[in-house]
Formats: C-alpha cells, structure tokens, sequence
C-alpha cells in the first residue's frame, strides 16, 4: 500500500502553490507541442503516466491524448473530473470544472443495523455538508439521534442503533444457570468473580436486543474449590427444579467433574476460572467451554521469549499436580518443535530442598517453574539457600501471584523478606491478559477501566483482599459469551429458531445448537477479544511482566493467535544482558612449558655434540690398538643411537603450540622411530659386547678356542637383529593401527574472575586404537633386554679380555640405561596427563642415560690416548701394547697377593685353635694323673710300665698337620 500511494503521489513538491483561478485548474495556453502541465489540487496529487519524478520536473508540456489522473491524501476524495485528457488545441478536458480533494465522513455512519439510512445534501462517499437521517425496523426502536450533520470530515452526533422492542418484565421466561463459585478453599475466585456474574446478568437482562423474550436467572453454590463438595451441589442443580441449560464452574478440579458428568445430561459447561490443560480433551469433555484461557497458553509465550534471548537448554521444577504436569509436558512438546531442549526436569510434592539443589547441580541456568503461591515461597527460600540467583539465572513463573507474594508472612519456611526480596528479584512471569489495555467499549458498552470501578463499588473488601478479582473480567465475559449463544439460538426475538423454554435434559438438538452458537463466539469484552479454539478454550493475550526492584513492570506482550510479540524493551538484567542457557565452555589446551622444552632441547643438542664428537673421536682413532680392542664400530653404532635417541626430544616436547592438526601424526611417528632406533642402536651395541663376553668366558672349557679369535660380522648381526626386530615392530604397527592425535578432557576449571564460563582443559596425545597392546609388546622385550642385559653385567664383572677391553664400562652404562629405563617408562605412563611432567621425566631420562653411556664409554679412552699419547706412532702403540699386558699381570699379581693374604689370614686362625686345643688337653692328662697314682712294678720283673696312653692322646705333629691341612 506504501508502494502505490508513492505512486499516486509522485509529484507532491508544488502542492502548497495554487495558482490564480478556480480550485486549483489553471487554463494553459495552446501551443502545438501539447498542453502545460496542470498543478495538483490541495492535499493532492496527480499521476502522471509513464513518467519518473526527475522527468516530470524537467518538462513543461504533455503531449497530445495523454491523460492525468487526481489523486487525494487521507480521508479525502476528488471533488470534480478525476482524469483529465490533452486536447489538440493544447487545452485539457473538462476546465471549467475544477478537481477538489475535499475531506469526507466515516462511511459506517451510512449503513444502520436493524434500520435503514437515508443521506441528502450529497452523494456517496458524505462530503461536507452532507446530512443523514436515520429510520429503525419494525419491532425495533432507536436509540441515540436520528440525524447528523457532515462538517470537516466529522458527523456532528454520535451513530444510534436500533433497540429490539423487548416484551414487559412480566411476560418474559426465565432461563436459569446453575453455578458453583469457590468462596474459600484453595482458590477462593467466587469472591469477586460472583459479584462480576450478578453485573453480567443485569447488564444483559437490560439490553432489549439481547433475549428479548427470556431473563437470565442465577441459582449458585459455594463449592469450596473442593470436587467432592462440588459433587453434592452438582447432584442438587440436576434433580431440583429449575431445569438449568448451562452450568458454571470455577476451580480446574470441580470444572473436571462438572464437564464429565455434563455430557451424560445433555449440557454446556462454561467455566471462568480453569486453566487445566486437560480440560482441552475434547473427546472427555465434549461441551465444555471457557472463558479462562489454558494453562498452556503460557508455553508459546515461554518458547517465543526463549527463541528471542537465543536460549536453546532449559530446565524444569514443577509441584506435582495434574495442572502442572499436563502444562510441562505440553511445553516439552513445543520447545521440541522450536529445537530447543529441557535438559532437567525435577518434581516435588511439598518439600522443594532436594530437587532445588539438583537444579544447581545439574547448573541450570534458565529455570521454569510450576507451582502454587504457598509452593514458590518454600522453592524461593531454597533458591536462596543455594544461591540460584542473580545474573546467571532467569526464572520463569507464573503470573497470577499476588504482587507481594514474596514478602508475605509463611512459617513454613525460615528465610527474612530481604532474603526473599533478593532471591526473586529479575524473574519473568507470563499471565493471562484478563483485563483489555486497550480500554476501548466493549459489547456492553463499558471500557475495562468503567467494568473495574464498577465492580469495586460492588465488593465489600479492597480488591486486592478479594479473591478471583483477576478473573472477574473473565466471568463478567463469561455471562456475554452465553447470553450470544443463547440470543443466536433462539432466533434473536423470535424471527427464528428455537424455543429456550423447551430445553430439557433429554433435547440434544437445542444443545447442538448452543455448542455451535458458543463455538462461533467473536465479540470485544471487558477483558479482550472473546474468541473460543477448537477445544473451547479461550485465545487471548499473555502479558510479560519482569520483578524489577522489587516490583513488577510490563515488558511485553504476546498474541499467540498471531504470533505477535509486542516489546516495551524495558527488561532490565542484573548483568546487563540476558545470560546465557549454560555455562560458556571455553576449551583451552594445555601445552608444554616453552622454559623446559627450550632448556631440555639445548641439553639434547649438546648431547647430540658430545655423540659427533665422540663419534668423529671413535673413527679417526681407529687405527689404534687401544680403540680396536674396544671394538670401534659397535661404539659408533652406540654414538649413532645416542644422537638418535636424543633427537627424538624434539618432537616429543611439539605439541598444538607450534605445529598445526594435520601435522601431528608425522610427529607422533617420528617420536616412536628416532626412539625406537636409537635405543636398539644405542643399547644393542653394548648388549652384544657383555653378551659376547659372558658367552665366551663363563665356560671356560668349551669356548678356550673363542677366546683366540673373535668374528667382528657376528657382533654385527646380533646387532642387525636387534634393529630389525625394532623396525619390524614399528612397522607393523604404523601399518595396521597407525599413531593419530587424541584429545584427553580434563574436569572443566573456574576461571579467577567473576565471569559465566567454564574452562574445559584439553591435552593433545598420541595415541592408537590398540595403544596398551602395541606398547605391551613394546615394552615386553624391551624390559628383558634391559633385565638380561644387567643379569650379563653383573656375571662379566670380574672378566678380563684384550679382545673387548672396554666391557666393563659397557657393563657400567648398562645398569645405568635400564635402571632410567624400568624406572621412566611406567613413571611417565602414569604422568602422562601431566605435560610438563611427563616430558621432563622422560627427555632428561633420554639425555641423561645417553649423557652417561657416552662419557663412561669414550671419555676414557681419550683420556687415555691424551695423557699416554698412544695415538702418535705404530711403534708406541705396540709399545702400548705390551705395557697393557704388562698392566694385565700386574693386576692378577694383585689379585694373587690379596688371595695369600687372605689364606694367612685363615692358618694364623688355625694355629691358634690347636694351641687352645694342647691346652686343654694337658690340663686333662694333670687331672687325671693326680686320680690315679702310679701302679707298682709286675713280680715278673723287667722295667716298670707306666699307665697306658689315653686314647684321646695324639701325635701333635699329626695333629697339627691335619689341622693346617683340613
């Protein structure tokens, strides 16, 4: 519509300059290049065909046979010739009547229900001047003036209306309603709600074209909010007289009972006060209607507010009741449609303390809940309690609280009001539009402002002390609604339809006709537009409120019928903005130390100067007997294996700090290689030096004639074996399950400042689908190289032999390497989500096992060469030779000294032991000399014989000799 009115109105610049002559026509002169342009009329415009505005403005004549169109702003039309044409004589048509955009009256004032119009002193559309008088039907009077004048675009008396002739008090029948209104209970609604029904019904009864034939009657109950007491007056409504042709509940849970029971009896039920979602069933509740919108009537307002703010996680706390579990699950349902989920859903019955602490365990940051006043102020006390509050959380609650709920006295919980104040400050509450802002009339002539202040005068407490005043506007509305239908069934006074009169409990044909008259329900009420969905439940408006300083302020409202979110754009966030549905994760990698790579790397590179060294030190001497007895080229395979091993530090401290994704598992394999292959070069050398030497030494029989000769290509291939053993593995396994980089997350980090994320540490690794098998065969023999290799060492250890002379410093660097080795390689399995760790324990285990072999191996040697100078000529060098076996004899001499030392060490303990023993055994001989005198002479003559030898008494000579030699 823009589009074409700038269309219409292109050329409105020279609509203030009216020329000389009469209403704006001017007379042009003839001229044969056509006509001059006619300027607009006031508060007009003209269409010039085909032509732009710059175009327009650059010429001055139109050409013959073209037209010109007026054209008229507002509420305004053309007075005179609308379209004008170029004559040849180069004048325009029709000029002596001018074109005038003159103002006109509203056009509703030309048509009359229920009457006719008649208009004089004009045409159509009513232009100034104009008069028009108005004539009613029979059977109908008018109500208002009969006539009205147009002056300046305004008719001078408000429009009347025609009034059905309504039939005398006395002769009208009554219709009667049965309700039940809840002056107490749960929700005491029938307090204000009943006086807004007894207004309704009198605002009704006295309009005459509304029933004018019947009068509505009230017969009510006080149900207490309560279904079995509501039971008792339901069964009194149906089997007492009157006949009721609809029935009026209030409470969600009478409603349920009263909608069940009223299909069986063949009758409408209109509520004013439930929200139930399951009231919507209309296969359970087939002639139910209310005015009281659906508790679910919320949930496209929650989910329309949660696509605005970006929020995609939500979570749930709900009192376990039917009202809120059926809303719950409707909202699971459409935020499911909107893509977004319920991530926590936690119920209680009366006590919130538990599912409150879950929700902040479970972070939930945007919150619905679902429960009763008395409820939210046990939930909010807990909400305190756990702090799930402030600029990190948004609650949703229900908006039909009182204003001051927080603060009001409960001893159920143990929380101040301040606590209270500030647990619940910034929340936002979605409610009903119960009352039209809009303020304009409604059907019953009244603004909604008009319906509150009459309503007031009709309570006996403040309005705020009475129960249901919220939805009075919906009762009140709820009497119009029935009061239509009923109209609209009965014929409207007569004309057609049926007889209300002649409703019973058994006629479904007039109650048809009362669901489908309710059904088509449309007109403007006191609390909006009235307008029933397909399951009967009311559209209307949500209203946004936000606590905002402790109370509550408008921040919008919601059409969900045409899904039109109106924004006043005054919420207000304790953070500025709105916060986000989840704790931001922020994932950071942990990367190594640049301090300890820089420092472990330029010891590795030193160590890598110290192997050259060494190695060039190894080749250049290898001329000297000295150097080939230790045999060179396994000690420059040993050098080899040292660079590599200590290469292979640089690649094992690159992480995501200074190489990209793609180039990770290069990475990853050349850890694993130059490891690998400097550890079998490294250590199978020396492996095969001591193994050599016990081989051939520890069975000194079999192998004397191995001890000559020593075949250099043997060592090589246990050598080569060990290696291809290695590169068989690591081949085999980049093959067939390949290293690739792997993400190790860590428990997500607070950072220090005071922000809504978390830190989520990452931890780059190399890894393989099969990892602990692959580095279990790896390991595995390995660790028996390094454990028979110490096992060697240690039987080598007294062994002497030109051909390996240098194998006890072998030894020496063995125990060293396996004890680093069995030490590290399960230290840094356990370290390894530790970085920094890991890497130093296993890069200083790799220098300073390749640190020690190289210095016990080579330093030696050139200390030796250095001081002795046996690298100078051929001559000294077998010189040197000589002098090294003289250094061999010299060390058995010692070795014989010590082993004599030793002896004469054990026969001085021996001659003292058969000195002790001489004693003892004269002492015995004295003793018993003194018990048995010496025995006289034999008769028979001859020399005395002394007593006889005892037969412990030995030869000492003998004696000794056995000893010593024992």
């Amino acid at each position: 519509m823009p589009g074409a009115w700038m269309l219409l109105l292109l050329l409105l610049a020279p609509l203030f300059l009216r020329p000389p002559g009469a209403g704006g026509a001017q007379t042009p002169n003839a001229t044969s290049e056509g006509c001059q342009i006619i300027h607009p009329p006031w508060e007009g415009g003209i269409r010039y065909r085909g032509l732009t505005r710059d175009q327009v403005k650059a010429i001055n004549f139109l050409p013959v046979d073209y037209e010109i169109e007026y054209v008229c702003r507002g509420e305004r039309e053309v007075v005179g010739p609308k379209v004008r044409k170029c004559l040849a004589n180069g004048s325009w048509t029709d000029m002596d009547t001018p074109s005038r955009c003159v103002r006109i009256c509203s056009k509703s004032y030309l048509t009359l229900e229920n009457g006719k119009v008649f208009l004089t002193g004009g045409d159509l559309p009513a232009l100034d001047g104009a008069r028009v008088d108005f004539r009613c039907d029979p059977d109908f009077h008018l109500v208002g003036s009969s006539r009205s004048i147009c002056s300046q675009g305004q008719w001078s008396t408000p429009k009347p209306h025609c009034q059905v002739n309504r039939t005398p008090h006395s002769e009208r029948r009554a219709v009667y309603i049965g309700a039940l209104f809840p002056m107490s209970g749960g929700w005491p609604g029938g307090q204000a709600c009943q006086p807004a029904v007894e207004m309704a019904l009198e605002d009704v009864n006295s309009r005459r074209d509304i029933l004018p034939d019947y009068e509505l009657k009230l017969i009510h109950h006080d149900s207490k909010c309560d279904p079995g007491q509501a039971t008792k007056y339901l069964y009194e409504l149906l089997y007492n007289d009157p006949i009721k042709i609809i029935l009026m509940p209030g409470c969600s849970s009478v409603s349920t009972l009263v909608a069940e029971a009223a299909r069986m009896w063949n009758l409408i039920v209109l509520s004013y006060g439930s929200s139930s979602p399951a009231l919507s069933n209309r296969q359970r509740f087939p002639t139910f209607f209310r005015t009281h919108p659906s508790a679910t009537l919320h949930n496209p307002t929650r989910v329309k507010l949660f696509e605005k703010w970006g929020w995609k996680k939500i979570a749930t706390i709900q009192q376990t009741t039917e009202v809120f579990t059926s809303t719950l699950d409707d909202l699971e349902e459409r935020v499911k449609e909107a893509g977004i989920e319920i991530t926590f859903r936690q119920s209680f019955f009366s006590d919130p303390a538990v599912p409150v602490k879950n929700l902040k365990r479970q972070d939930a940051r945007i919150i619905v809940g679902l429960f009763y006043e008395t409820e939210a102020r046990k939930v909010f006390c807990e909400v305190y309690k756990e702090r799930l509050f402030g600029k990190k959380y948004v609650w949703f609650l229900i908006g039909w609280y009182a204003d001051n709920w927080f603060k009001i006295y409960d001893p159920s919980i143990n929380c101040t009001v301040d606590e209270m104040t500030e647990a619940v400050e910034g929340h936002i509450t979605t409610e009903i539009v119960m009352l039209n802002p809009a303020n304009t009339r409604s059907i019953s002539n009244m603004t909604s402002q008009e319906f509150v202040e009459k309503l007031t005068k009709r309570l006996k407490r403040h309005p705020e002390e009475t129960g249901g005043f919220q939805e009075a506007p919906l009762a009140y509305d709820a009497i119009w609604a029935l009061a239509l239908a009923l109209n609209k069934t009965s014929g409207g006074g007569g004309r057609s339809g049926v007889r209300l009169e002649d409703f019973n409990y058994n006629n479904q044909t007039i109650t048809d006709q009362i669901y489908r008259a309710m059904n088509s329900s449309s007109f403007e009420g006191v609390s909006g537009h009235v307008v029933f969905d397909a399951s009967g439940s009311r559209m209307a408006w949500t209203l946004i409120e936000q606590l905002q300083g402790g109370s509550y302020k408008k921040i919008g409202y919601y059409d969900s019928t045409k899904d039109d979110l109106s924004w006043s754009k005054t919420d207000k966030w304790i953070g500025g903005s709105p916060p986000a549905d989840q704790t931001l994760v922020i994932k950071t990698f942990r990367f190594l130390s640049q301090k300890l790579f820089i420092s472990v790397s330029v010891l590795s590179s030193l160590g890598i100067v110290l192997a050259v060294v060494c190695l060039s030190f190894n080749i250049y001497n290898s001329h000297v007997r000295y150097i080939q007895n230790s045999q060179p080229n396994l000690n420059n395979l040993t050098a080899v294996g040292c660079s590599l091993a200590l290469a292979a530090v640089f690649p094992l401290g690159l992480d995501g700090y200074h190489i990209g994704r793609n180039q990770f598992p290069f990475v990853c394999q050349a850890r694993l290689w130059l490891l690998g292959l400097g550890f079998s070069l490294g250590y199978g050398s020396m492996f095969t030096k001591i193994w050599w030497v016990h081989t051939v030494f520890t069975k000194k029989e079999e192998k004397k004639e191995w001890r000559k000769t020593l075949e250099p290509w043997k060592l090589y291939a246990t050598v080569g074996l060990l290696v291809g053993m290695d590169v068989l593995t690591l081949a085999i396994w980049q093959i067939v399950d390949p290293l690739h980089r792997t993400i190790e997350t860590f428990a997500k980090e607070e950072p220090k400042e005071d922000i809504d994320v978390s830190i989520l540490p990452q931890l780059e690794h190399c890894s393989s689908r099969k990892m602990n098998t692959w580095l279990g065969i790896f390991y595995g023999y390995k660790g028996l190289l390094l454990l028979l290799g110490i096992f060697l060492a240690y039987e080598t250890k007294s062994v002497s032999t030109e051909k390996i002379n240098d194998h006890r410093a072998v030894g020496m660097a063995i125990y060293n390497v396996a004890v680093l080795c069995l030490i590290t390689a399960p230290v840094t399995m356990i370290l390894s989500s530790q970085q920094d760790a890991a890497f130093a324990f296993a890069s200083l285990a790799i220098v300073f096992s390749s640190y020690i072999t190289l210095v016990v191996l080579f330093v030696p040697k050139m200390r030796r060469l250095i001081t002795r100078g046996e690298w100078q000529s051929e001559a000294q060098d077998t010189m040197k030779t000589g002098s090294s076996t003289n250094n061999n004899e010299e060390e058995k001499s010692r070795l014989l000294e010590k082993e004599n030392r030793e002896l004469e060490k054990i026969i001085a303990e021996k001659e003292e032991r058969v000195s002790e023993l001489r004693h003892q055994l004269q002492s015995r001989q004295q003793l018993r000399s003194r018990r048995h005198p010496p025995t006289p002479p034999e008769p028979s003559g001859g020399l005395p014989r002394g007593p006889p030898e005892p037969p412990d008494r030995l030869s000492c000579d003998g004696s000794r000799v056995h000893l010593l030699y024992k």
